[in-house]
């Protein structure tokens, strides 16, 4: 087992597909640690069986992903204080059998970057024209990058220096964390490898639309805590479904029932949206769902401004 290098795993209540993900690592050459967050079907036992550490979550504090990768970490280190990098997988995952080579190997031939992720691809993107999205939006190029995903590969040091993911952040915590990480002169990098299959298990609409909403929440709490720094952190996102969203419909119904009917023809923007963005690979299907996933991305905005208006913490959103 070589000490340097651990493997952070989170899950819950994930079934085969947990057991698909630990199959795919290495336990011979990391060292596991597994973070279970209130599983009802024997996942932390499984997790064990395997020869992970497995840990249960203290639930008496909000869930959220990034607490569970944070107390991995905390335990790995634990376990191992020389441990030099870790390998985030979301238990719906499984890794690639060259991944943690390439990317360890990477890692090591660059000192400047901190973070490293490769190709994720939707493990049945037939199966669901909502599982085609997630492999679309898997499909980014390869090279420095901003932000990586739930699974990626980090250097410890760079982590540790950072402070670890925001534990109050129900989404988009990995992206925030690189902004951190960037802004302290460490670089994120996508190399063109494979790195893992991802199994989405989206077949319905209501699924597509929670998880487009809580893209939406991460938008507004990410542009409220870097939106105003140098790049302005996904300031553009949160005005985009606030226009579209919410802004420029609202004003149509308005000037349609006080002005003219003729104003209901400024919805033709959206259509027109459709046919330029479906010039892009992924075509129409694409084109049309990124369009509409501007309704439930405001949702998600407004849920972050009632979060922020009120004193309760932010409640998870989930998709299945």
């Amino acid at each position: 087992m070589n000490p340097r290098i651990g493997v952070v795993v989170i899950g819950r209540n994930e079934g085969e597909r947990l057991r698909v993900c630990l199959s795919a690592i290495p336990f011979g050459e990391c060292e596991v640690v597994y973070v279970d967050s209130d599983s009802t079907d024997g996942s932390l036992e499984l997790a064990r069986r395997f020869g992970a550490h497995g840990i249960p979550l203290d639930l008496s504090r909000p869930f959220t992903a990034a607490r569970a990768r944070n107390a991995g970490v905390r335990k790995l280190l634990e376990l191992h204080p020389d441990v030099e990098f870790v390998q985030f997988v979301d238990g719906d995952c499984e890794l690639h059998g060259q991944w943690l080579a390439e990317a360890v190997a990477f890692l090591r031939q660059e000192p400047q970057v901190a973070v490293t992720c490769g190709r994720l691809r939707e493990r049945n993107p037939q199966h669901s024209v909502f599982n085609r999205l997630c492999d679309w939006e898997w499909d980014a190029p390869p090279g420095d990058a901003k932000a990586c995903g739930g699974n990626a590969l980090m250097r410890v040091s760079a982590f540790q220096a950072a402070g670890g993911f925001r534990e109050q952040l129900i989404a988009g915590e990995e992206p925030e964390l690189c902004v951190r990480l960037r802004q302290a002169g460490w670089r994120v990098h996508r190399l063109a490898a494979e790195m893992a299959l991802h199994d989405a298990d989206m077949t319905r609409f209501a699924q597509w639309w929670r998880r487009t909403m809580r893209g939406g929440f991460a938008f507004a709490e990410g542009a409220w805590l870097h939106g105003m720094d140098k790049e302005r952190h996904w300031v553009r996102e949160t005005l985009r479904a606030i226009l579209y969203g919410g802004l420029l419909p609202l004003a149509v119904l308005l000037l349609t029932v006080a002005v003219s009917p003729w104003f209901l023809l400024l919805l033709l923007v959206y259509p027109v949206q459709v046919l330029r963005v479906s010039r892009q690979p992924g075509g129409f299907t694409r084109a049309f769902y990124l369009v509409l996933a501007r309704f439930p991305e405001f949702v998600g905005v407004l849920r972050f401004a009632r979060t922020l208006l009120g004193s309760r913490p932010a409640r998870l959103i989930e998709h299945r």
